[in-house]
């Protein structure tokens, strides 16, 4: 099972390479070792809320999006999460979300 620094370092590791960096590039900008930025990524350790912000700047994000981690749960979690979100929803949202669903896959 994964857990919060997990979570949190895998997005941070996807974030990083959506902007094309090296995980040291990206080190050497918010002015730690690589070996910590690492740690981060692996999910050894948490950053501090002043890393945090310093690594969101770095991948121009804000602050909510380096920390919105909750499409990276797993398949289980996340089909069971949105079945009850189909559950309350109406007629028409169902529709729309199959349409969309559909498009994807």
């Amino acid at each position: 099972m994964t857990n919060t620094k997990q979570y949190l370092g895998i997005r941070i590791q996807e974030l990083r390479k959506k902007k094309q960096l090296k995980q040291t590039e990206l080190a050497e900008i918010i002015g730690i070792d690589s070996k910590h930025m690492s740690k981060l990524e692996c999910g050894r350790s948490y950053p501090s809320f002043d890393l945090l912000d310093k690594i969101a700047q770095a991948l121009d994000v804000s602050p909510d999006m380096l920390l919105s981690i909750d499409h990276l749960k797993d398949k289980n979690s996340l089909i069971s999460e949105i079945d009850e979100l189909l559950k309350k929803a109406e007629e028409v949202q169902v529709r729309n979300a199959y349409k969309i669903i559909k498009e994807f896959l």
